[in-house]
C-alpha cells in the first residue's frame, strides 16, 4: 500500500513506553536540539495531557508546580510517553495528530 505523498513521517527518535524501557534510542556525541512530544496522566483523575516542548524536563516541573493554566487543577502528573523529534514542527504535527481520533485510539492502543 503506497502512503500519500503529502504524509508526514512522524517516527520519534526516542520511543519509551510506560514500562521504562527505551527503544530506538540515539546517543549523541554532541549537543542537537531536539523536540519533544509528550503524554502526561494525572495522579488525582487519570485523565491524559498532551503537549510539546523542547525541553522536557523544565516542561514537566512546570506542570507539576501548577504553571499550566489547563492542568493546574489537576496535579501531580506521571509522564506515561514521550517521542523525540528532529524538528519543532514534527513534533507539534504529531502532538495535532495524537489530539485527533484516530490520534486517541493509536495513543490507547500503542503509546498508552
Amino acid at each position: 500500500m503506497l502512503a500519500p505523498q503529502n504524509s508526514i513521517d512522524f517516527t520519534p527518535v526516542v520511543f519509551c513506553l510506560r514500562s521504562g524501557v527505551p527503544r530506538n534510542v540515539v546517543k549523541w556525541d554532541y549537543n542537537i536540539s531536539m523536540h519533544h512530544t509528550y503524554i502526561l496522566q494525572s495522579q488525582k483523575d487519570k485523565s491524559f495531557y498532551i503537549g510539546s516542548t523542547d525541553d522536557l524536563k523544565q516542561r514537566f516541573k512546570i506542570h507539576n508546580q501548577k504553571g499550566v493554566r489547563y492542568s493546574s487543577s489537576k496535579t501531580p502528573f506521571e509522564l506515561v510517553w514521550y517521542g523525540s523529534f528532529k524538528t519543532r514542527l514534527l513534533a507539534q504535527d504529531f502532538e495535532r495528530y495524537l489530539k485527533s481520533s484516530s490520534g486517541f485510539a493509536f495513543r490507547n492502543k500503542r503509546l498508552i
